[in-house]
């Protein structure tokens, strides 16, 4: 049994990063001693619940940075989340504590680390401006240079893995190194509905923030509408406190609607139960790394429908009529596809959770 770092910027965001995060914990726990390094002030039980993981291993929070995680959490409405600048300095805080563990694993993207790692790589977070996909966050040389990656070399003993193949295209074009790719985990919901029974609506799964689009997602639906389908929309997202303002124009928007219903922080059984009994699912993000939420509905046995650029593009197999580039542009792609009653036809255990939690187990044990 190995002592094993699990390091993870933030998890009060409560996306599908730290999803992922919960899930190596998960995988690792039963074989090796893991201390999970961070600054988020979440706790277990609560993301356990959200992410329907059983994650149960120690959390250090370094001592001293209460209020430097307060400062960070007020930026993101207007400045985003700052990962990078977090990520700098959980980074810092974790050195002392190094010599302590015989391996760690980051799953906030790469690190400069003194000792063998394996770093799951959901986008980059460093050298941003190095690549072509994606933007270029404020002071990125600043922070990359801070992180000990300004030169755009990684660790030797670095193991990497990328959520998708566009991603690894990025961390390629910017380090040189081509990571494996490992899917992040998804596993289907048990007994969803059969097609003729599921409600004609769509699900709308995420957090309540910028990136995800879900104002967006509710101006999609209005054009449906307006077009003669009876669509009714729900909006599943966790509500974090570092996007309270946007949260709140998000509420105001579904009280405005009679067909916007907003399941702020579901419980896991709720949200299973909307992915399985609803026949379409959307997913605005444009670029999405991943796209956690689109592999989510195809699990779910949904017809899923997503912006046609980043990692999601592969989710759905590329095919144009999953895929659009514009609100106007989902509107008719949707519409067409009620219209014609289109049934899912992807395979919906392609993401199953033990086949992650088995690559993970096997890239530790390689470290080591």
């Amino acid at each position: 049994m190995a002592r094993v770092a699990v390091l993870h910027n933030t998890l009060d965001g409560r996306g599908g990063a730290d999803a992922v995060c919960l899930h190596v914990c998960e995988a690792l726990q039963s074989r090796h001693d893991v201390t999970l390094v961070t600054l988020s002030r979440s706790s277990l039980a609560d993301l356990n619940a959200l992410f329907d993981t059983e994650a149960d291993v120690r959390v250090h929070r370094p001592r001293g940075t209460d209020l430097a995680c307060r400062a960070f959490d007020a930026l993101p409405d207007r400045f985003g989340p700052q990962l990078a600048a977090r990520s700098v300095l959980l980074r810092r805080l974790f050195a002392p504590l190094a010599p302590g563990f015989d391996a760690a694993v980051s799953t906030a993207n790469e690190f400069a680390l003194p000792l063998p790692s394996l770093q799951y790589v959901h986008f980059p977070q460093f050298n941003r401006r190095h690549t072509a996909v994606g933007e270029t966050p404020r002071l990125d040389s600043l922070w990359s240079r801070l992180a000990g990656v300004g030169d755009r070399t990684l660790p030797a003993d670095a193991r990497l893995l990328a959520n998708s193949a566009w991603t690894a295209d990025a961390v390629e074009s910017i380090y040189g190194r081509r990571p494996g790719v490992l899917f992040p985990p998804v596993d289907p919901p048990a007994d969803p509905r059969p097609w003729a029974e599921r409600e004609t609506g769509i699900v709308v799964l995420g957090r309540l923030a910028p990136d995800k689009r879900p104002l967006r997602a509710v101006d999609i639906v209005d054009g449906v509408r307006a077009r003669g389908h009876d669509l009714h929309l729900h909006l599943v997202g966790s509500s974090s406190s570092i996007y309270a303002d946007y949260a709140r124009r998000v509420a105001a928007a579904a009280a405005d609607r009679s067909y916007v219903h907003l399941d702020r922080d579901a419980p896991r059984e709720r949200v299973e139960e909307l992915l399985g009994t609803h026949r379409y699912g959307l997913n605005c993000k444009p670029a999405e790394h991943f796209g956690m939420a689109v592999a989510e509905y195809v699990a779910a046995g949904m017809v899923a429908f997503a912006p046609d650029a980043g990692g999601q593009r592969a989710v759905l197999e590329g095919r144009a009529d999953r895929l659009f580039t514009s609100t106007s542009d989902a509107v008719a792609t949707i519409d067409a596809a009620v219209e014609g009653d289109a049934r899912p036809t992807l395979p919906r255990d392609r993401y199953a959770s033990d086949r992650f939690h088995a690559a993970i187990r096997e890239g530790v044990a390689e470290l080591l």
